[in-house]
């Protein structure tokens, strides 16, 4: 059994802020931001003391020979966090929203967002005035003071059976369970129902809405209105981060190893699984991966993980060359060896985003899915054509095609019918050779000549669509009118391998072939 503790996220001079009271109204509520260390505030979040951790494992030897082994383990295991969630978050949508160190209105706090600078520079004076909501957008990110250190159970059921004394085949169950992932909400998200109803003029004058209009990124019918600043406090975007996130990884294993047979030495492995979850890396790298499409549905986003990979196979396999103890030339004929590596995997997850062309939906947030309307047409041989555009539309009935809010009839918007990660990007196949000669100069010294060819067949691997920018749009070649839909026209392209993203959770490096010799001494 462990315990763990992480402590509670501080800053020094207490320059952290937090939302405290929530007050919601027939038309703009308010909701109160408090500085840590004031009004009873005195830490971001409440700790958590309840990680307890049990792991257990058990071994058995079927026959007792030591050839056949079953073999079983479960754990729990708690992941402790980056402060980069406090002061380092980069949330799509917003303007400017790093996090509780960075929420404006509050004495002391780093708005580093200025609205106009001070004209003559006085000691103790800031350079900056400060921040107005007149001069850029006034977001906010909080944190739910009860969220909980997120946690996995990983468990696993394998057979072990020993074929030869040089051969050993492996089948085994993996899997494991998330739970309390940390995601984010923008609390100031309207319903679909509001914003259709703002768009038929339905809601009173004093809420902002005006009949017949579409109110483009949810100014005046967001829950905390669209401008303002004080304390109760109205902002624009105002995320909150939550552990509300689960996810479930199940698979299927196999392996085979022979060590030592007549010079060859061969791995082989295969991988069959399943990742889904709500939250695949809780800073959103990607549209929807940490926020949901629509936030008042947040159990809409449940889904394949964004490094998901259905299947993979990897073959590595090395011979050494016999030797001889006699004959001419023997320095030379001797020490020969190759190496090689295939590896062969299943695409991983992706969806379209329309990359703020306008607001769709009318909840604000700029990145809305499209409503899938027709089959998907895919070519992986083709990445100049490698998914055609018409099956997805704006999500609204349209009278025109110009791809803009103001073409949607008033109560038709919604959020896009396209499930997060329901698409598929381009399979990954590499193999890589070396060919290499040891020769013992001394007693002490040898030396490696070598040659390494990395993707022998030049295979072109072309990345995820969500590369080069973190996120794939279906609107980039425009629309075109179909019945009452705005459909994409043309093709999605790819136009990157899966080398170019900083950080980036995709697999293989997409490179040519790439052929180095080398000379190594060992000594």
């Amino acid at each position: 059994m462990r315990w763990d503790y992480f402590g509670v996220v501080g800053e020094k001079n207490n320059l952290l802020s937090n939302i405290t009271a929530v007050a919601p109204a027939t038309g703009l509520g308010t909701f109160t931001l408090t500085q840590v260390g004031q009004s009873g505030l005195s830490n971001l979040y409440q700790p958590d003391h309840k990680d307890f951790a049990p792991r257990v494992s058990a071994a058995w030897d079927v026959t007792g020979k030591g050839k056949t082994v079953v073999r079983a383990g479960y754990g729990v295991f708690f992941d402790a966090f980056s402060q980069d969630m406090v002061l380092g978050h980069l949330p799509y949508p917003p303007f400017f929203a790093p996090g509780p160190a960075y929420n404006p209105g509050l004495p002391g706090n780093l708005n580093i967002v200025p609205s106009t600078i001070n004209g003559t520079l006085s000691p103790g004076v800031p350079i900056y005035n400060a921040p107005s909501c007149a001069s850029f957008e006034c977001d906010v990110f909080a944190f739910a003071r009860n969220i909980k250190t997120p946690y996995m159970e990983n468990y696993n059921l394998n057979f072990q059976q020993q074929l030869s004394s040089k051969a050993v085949l492996q089948l085994g169950y993996v899997g494991s369970q998330g739970h309390r992932l940390w995601r984010f909400f923008d609390l100031n998200q309207p319903s679909v129902a509001t914003i259709n109803a703002c768009d038929l003029g339905l809601l009173p004058a004093a809420t902002g809405c005006v009949a017949g209009t579409i109110q483009d990124f949810g100014q005046a019918n967001r829950p905390f209105g669209g401008y303002g600043i004080g304390n109760p406090y109205a902002a624009y975007y105002v995320m909150q981060e939550n552990s509300t996130g689960q996810s479930n990884y199940n698979s299927l294993q196999a392996s085979l190893r022979i060590n030592g047979w007549h010079g060859v030495t061969s791995i082989v492995n295969y991988v069959w699984s399943k990742s889904l979850d709500n939250s695949s890396d809780g800073e959103d790298f990607e549209p929807n991966a940490a926020q949901p499409q629509n936030s008042t549905q947040p159990q809409l986003e449940y889904g394949p993980s964004n490094f998901h990979v259905p299947q993979r196979f990897t073959w590595i396999f090395s011979y050494e060359f016999p030797t001889t103890s006699s004959g001419d030339m023997k320095r030379l004929k001797n020490g020969w060896g190759l190496s090689s590596s295939v590896t062969l995997q299943s695409g991983q997850p992706f969806q379209f985003n329309f990359n703020c062309e306008d607001d769709y939906s009318g909840g604000g947030d700029c990145y809305d899915r499209p409503d899938l309307v027709g089959p998907i047409v895919q070519d992986n041989h083709n990445p100049y054509q490698f998914m055609a555009l018409n099956s997805f539309a704006i999500p609204c009935n349209v009278t025109a095609a110009t791809g803009v809010a103001s073409d949607c009839i008033p109560g038709t918007r919604h959020y896009g019918t396209l499930r997060r990660d329901s698409l598929r990007g381009p399979e990954y196949k590499q193999w890589d050779l070396a060919i290499y000669k040891n020769t013992s100069i001394t007693e002490r010294l040898n030396l490696q000549l070598r040659a390494d060819f990395f993707n022998v067949l030049n295979h072109p691997n072309f990345a995820n669509p969500f590369l080069p920018a973190f996120i794939a749009d279906p609107g980039i070649n425009g629309f075109a009118l179909s019945g009452n839909h705005e459909i994409g026209q043309g093709f999605y392209p790819i136009t990157a391998t899966g080398d170019v993203g900083i950080g980036n959770p995709f697999l293989g490096g997409g490179a040519p072939r790439g052929i180095q010799l080398a000379a190594k001494f060992t000594f």
